[in-house]
């Protein structure tokens, strides 16, 4: 593939049938690309198995070995289509978009985001490990995330952060997430917890609302000049700011979004003038996540959110879902996801931003009539 997601013109495809693959072997040439192989245990008993003798051509050796018994075969499809997500297919087929007709990254169909709301997009018969919900009012009905493997989760969000922010254990990590905590399934509280254990410092943990806790742990800390991540979401933190006249010099104040109802919407500039006057901090960071996908992209305070290397953002049109726009034009978010294996890892989302020359994405609000999200976004 080139850098820009489209095919090299000097690509080849290997034979498919028997004789031409074995032809493809006995001049030199191999037809098998080793780590896609599938073959019996009782070839290996018969033809004795690899060779360490050819220390670079284990694999050609014994496929020559096999030429005498066996039938070769290469399935002329991508081994994901047998694995794939049954009604992101559906999806695709209705709006008649097969393989053969995307050639790079931008035409790649997107789901839109909804679909968590009303199927069950698990793309596996086996039970999950866990299930994953939005939060959401009396009047909405949630997303719900069933995930296989957990541990792809807790290595996805891990390894974002310290792409970020380094070393976990170099942190105390406090979190302010009243009403989340008290919800089950919720994938924000499941990651902040894990990142908590992660740090292994005794002073790390969650709090409700218990502002004087919270403020003398804060007190302590900064006086040990140690560094520290409060991750709170935006309604508590504004509840805070308004509480108290903070002084921190070690610690990011890191808000998650969360305005849901319970406070008078804020743009988000507005939002982090109040917050860093309070807090007496030069920038307000933030973290972009949602239940329907398995990373999280940050943002330092310039306003614009960094992805990590397993996550991409494109802009389309508001008028025209399968058109991608280019940098700086506004138009929803959508976002690719290698991570998010058990669903499916191209979303169409509601929200509206737009991308600068270096990649990284803004949120700028959501659709009007759009559902009101709980987690990542104010609305303008």
């Amino acid at each position: 593939m080139n850098p820009d997601g489209s095919v090299k013109d000097d690509s080849f495809r290997y034979p498919t049938e028997d004789i031409p693959m074995k032809s493809w072997l006995l001049t030199g040439r191999n037809s098998l690309a080793h780590p896609s192989v599938v073959f019996r245990n009782s070839i290996l008993l018969r033809t004795g198995g690899y060779d360490d003798t050819y220390p670079i051509a284990e694999d050609h050796h014994l496929w020559l070995r096999c030429i005498r018994w066996f039938n070769f075969c290469n399935i002329d499809e991508v081994l994901l289509d047998y694995l794939e997500n049954q009604i992101y297919r559906a999806y695709c087929d209705v709006i008649k978009i097969k393989k053969k007709d995307v050639n790079k990254v931008e035409e790649i169909p997107f789901l839109p985001v909804n679909f968590f709301k009303t199927h069950n997009l698990n793309s596996s018969k086996k039970q999950p490990d866990i299930k994953f919900v939005s939060s959401r009012t009396t009047s909405q009905k949630g997303s719900t995330h069933l995930i296989n493997d957990v541990d792809i989760y807790i290595r996805s969000f891990e390894k974002g952060f310290e792409y970020f922010y380094g070393n976990i254990e170099d942190y105390v990590i406090l979190a302010l997430l009243p009403n989340y905590v008290e919800q089950k399934n919720s994938s924000l509280v499941y990651m902040i917890d894990r990142l908590i254990k992660k740090t292994k410092r005794k002073e790390s943990g969650f709090y409700l609302d218990d502002w004087n806790d919270l403020r003398k742990q804060l007190d302590y800390l900064e006086n040990k000049g140690q560094k520290t991540i409060l991750f709170g979401v935006t309604f508590a933190l504004i509840k805070g700011a308004k509480k108290y006249n903070w002084n921190l010099k070690n610690t990011i104040i890191m808000e998650t979004g969360g305005m849901k109802g319970m406070h008078k919407e804020l743009i988000r500039s507005e939002l982090h003038d109040i917050l860093k006057k309070s807090f007496s901090v030069s920038h307000i960071h933030s973290e972009y996540g949602m239940t329907e996908i398995l990373r999280q992209a940050y943002s330092s305070g310039d306003g614009f959110f960094k992805c990590p290397p397993w996550m991409r953002v494109y802009t389309r049109s508001v008028e025209d879902p399968f058109e991608i726009l280019g940098n700086k034009k506004t138009g929803a978010i959508n976002i690719i996801d290698l991570a998010n294996i058990d669903s499916c890892g191209f979303i169409a989302t509601q929200d509206l931003g737009k991308l600068n020359e270096k990649g990284c994405f803004e949120i700028l609000g959501r659709f009007d009539n759009s559902e009101i999200r709980g987690c990542n976004l104010l609305v303008i």
